[in-house]
C-alpha cells in the first residue's frame, strides 16, 4: 500500500507505519535512543547505504520525529546531527517493546543485549499496559474497542 494511502487511513497503526515502517527506520531510532546523533555513526553502526540512511533520516525530520542540525569540525565541511524530538523520544516504548518481545520469543544464545532499568532505583523495568493509576494490566485483561471514528 502506498505511503500516501496509509497516511490518510483512519487506522493509527497504518498512519504510524507510513513514517516508521520502512526497513531500517526503527533501527535508526534504536541507535538515536542510545544517544547517537551523527550520520556517520548511524551508517557505521547499522552498516547501511548512505542514500537509504539519508532518505530515512529525511522522513523522520519531515514528520517531526527528529531535528536536523548543522555542525562543522575544524577543517571539515558542514555535516549534520539528528536529534530526537519529544515525539521521537516517546518511541522508546515502541523500541523497548520490540526488544522485550525479541528477548522473550527469539532469545539470543548469550542472553539479552539490552537491559532497561529505572534511573531512580536501578530496578529492571518492562513495557506493559498500565491503567490511569499506574497499575500494570495483564495482557489477557486488555480489551481493544473501536471508536465511532473507525469505519466498520
Amino acid at each position: 500500500m502506498p505511503i500516501a494511502v496509509l497516511q490518510k487511513s483512519s487506522c493509527s497503526v497504518a498512519r504510524s507505519l507510513s513514517i516508521l515502517g520502512e526497513r531500517w527506520t526503527l533501527l535508526i531510532l534504536r541507535v538515536a535512543l542510545e544517544g547517537e546523533t551523527r550520520f556517520e555513526v548511524f551508517r557505521e553502526s547499522l552498516g547501511m547505504a548512505p542514500d537509504v540512511l539519508s532518505d530515512r533520516l529525511n522522513t523522520l525530520v519531515e514528520y517531526g520525529v527528529m531535528t536536523k542540525e548543522a555542525y562543522q569540525e575544524p577543517g571539515s565541511r558542514t555535516r549534520y546531527e539528528y536529534h530526537l524530538t519529544e515525539a521521537g523520544r516517546e518511541l522508546h516504548v515502541v523500541i523497548g517493546g520490540l526488544q522485550q518481545w525479541g528477548d522473550d520469543h527469539m532469545p539470543w544464545d548469550d542472553g539479552p543485549t539490552v537491559v532497561r532499568q529505572s534511573r531512580k532505583t536501578g530496578r529492571p523495568v518492562r513495557v506493559a499496559f498500565v491503567d490511569e493509576r499506574g497499575r500494570e494490566i495483564p495482557l489477557d485483561q486488555v480489551e481493544t474497542l473501536h471508536t465511532a471514528a473507525y469505519p466498520a
